[in-house]
């Protein structure tokens, strides 16, 4: 039976995120946003993840402005955005009242479909997300709600485990469902494998989504479009391969004249191709895109590190005048994760468990520094994790501090009256009450520096405080 798989394209999101730690300007999008609009992808995604930190910290940009126009300028097209369930696009647990708002502009602002994940692939994480996604709506239309699962390996992460994983998010509300392998783990059999135990479990969509790190994304998605996917996530390719995805042309061309052919027009697709190239030569010529990130890494399957994570850890490393030991990092990486239970590799845990990793070789001894991050995730504030927890280890960790063993978020209060009085004297709309609310002092540069452009004002500031790149 002909089964016409669809794409979600991923060039003005996770691509740039993963290839140039997301710095593509809204700028540099609108010249291509009308054919962009015009293939007719299932959905493109365009917001959440790191666009809406580095929006506010490094381009100036107000992020919902850029949803306004990408809504504006591709009329035809679904948008979609990637949300960190009770995480919001921050690093914390938010409250549920912030949460909810948050989720309902979100939509009224654009957005078609949500892909919500937690770190933990703790459900408890997500339900408010869910369920504030089944109630947020546009001129009547609701979203998506897509839920994903977030990809990994390790001793409890067998093929049962995702299928029941799986099952608890159809339970939860979910409209589709997302493979998501962020650090490129996948291997093609083991795709067909898990793809196969989740279609004949769960009755809903699927769509997968890896990274071309170790050089076999390509094949995962042959594998698991012939065991029932019914979409997969690639890139232009300008901005596939390396750390990025499956380029879509090719992807697009693989399945042409087949029972799974997407439909798309090829020419249309090449046109856009020559854009992106001129992107990507203004991109590597500004040394925005580092020419290692464009390369295939096999190890990727012995580290499990996410691209954005990698080109992170170096950064890390460089700054320490440290970067021969990155080796040693990347094998303390593991060991780390082991310790805290097996988190999957992705915001915010990746740069939890990579920035403790760093530390721990850096100083030559083992958890002699420990930073507040990864104490919480000891401690049970991010969720409960994959594996419990040594409980000597967690005594180490976090002394005699009390673990928590609840949903994290029920331990907070309404927190958004108080985050509207907070930032009372810059915030303009709901909309910056919510950037105020995940990114604190960064938004506050933000709107000054957005009233002084407006007043004629010079006003003289320092660059906002650096932070982890986001994966």
């Amino acid at each position: 039976m002909a089964k016409k798989i669809r794409i979600t394209e991923t060039v003005l999101r996770d691509a740039h995120q993963s290839l140039l730690a997301t710095r593509m300007k809204l700028e540099d999008m609108l010249p291509i946003l009308p054919k962009l609009n015009a293939v007719g992808f299932n959905s493109i995604e365009c917001w959440g993840g790191a666009t809406f930190d580095s929006c506010l910290r490094f381009l100036n940009e107000d992020p919902w402005e850029r949803l306004r126009t990408l809504r504006k300028e591709m009329p035809d097209a679904r948008l979609q955005m990637l949300f960190r369930g009770q995480n919001m696009l921050g690093y914390r647990h938010y409250a549920d009242d912030v949460l909810e708002e948050f989720v309902q502009k979100s939509v009224e602002n654009g957005i078609d479909v949500i892909r919500i994940f937690d770190a933990l692939n703790d459900i408890r994480n997500l339900q408010t997300a869910i369920n504030s996604a089944k109630k947020a709506t546009r001129g009547g239309k609701k979203p998506e709600v897509q839920v994903a699962v977030s990809y990994t390996t390790g001793e409890v992460f067998t093929t049962e485990y995702y299928v029941e994983y799986a099952k608890k998010i159809q339970e939860a509300g979910a409209d589709s469902i997302c493979i998501k392998d962020m650090a490129a783990l996948l291997t093609p059999y083991k795709t067909e494998e898990l793809v196969k135990a989740i279609k004949a479990n769960v009755d809903l969509p699927v769509d997968l989504h890896t990274h071309y790190t170790s050089g076999l994304a390509s094949m995962c998605l042959l594998k698991g479009i012939e065991a029932g996917a019914d979409i997969i996530d690639t890139a232009m390719s300008p901005l596939a391969l390396g750390t990025s995805h499956a380029p879509t042309e090719s992807m697009v061309a693989a399945l042409q004249g087949t029972e799974y052919d997407t439909g798309i027009d090829l020419p249309l697709l090449m046109e856009i191709r020559e854009y992106f190239m001129g992107l990507r030569k203004k991109y590597i010529d500004e040394g925005l895109i580092d020419q290692k990130m464009l390369a295939t890494d096999a190890g990727a399957l012995i580290y499990q590190v996410p691209g954005g994570m990698l080109s992170n850890l170096l950064s890390q490393l460089k700054q320490a005048g440290k970067e021969d030991l990155l080796h040693e990092v990347l094998l303390e990486v593991p060991r780390v994760r082991k310790d805290a239970g097996y988190p999957p590799l992705v915001t915010p845990s990746s740069q939890i468990v990579g920035t403790q990793a760093v530390f721990n070789v850096l100083m030559g001894e083992r958890y002699k520094t420990v930073t507040k991050e990864f104490k919480g995730v000891v401690r049970g504030e991010y969720g409960q994790t994959p594996v419990p927890i040594d409980p000597e280890f967690r005594k180490k960790i976090i002394g005699n501090a009390e673990p928590i063993d609840c949903r994290p978020a029920d331990l907070l209060e309404p927190e958004l009256e108080k985050l509207r009085k907070e930032c009372a004297e810059w915030a303009e709309s709901e909309e910056d009450v919510l950037s105020y609310a995940q990114f604190g002092q960064v938004a506050v540069k933000f709107f000054e520096k957005r009233r002084n452009e407006k007043f004629g004002i010079d006003g003289k500031h320092g660059d906002a405080e650096k932070q982890i790149h986001p994966v």
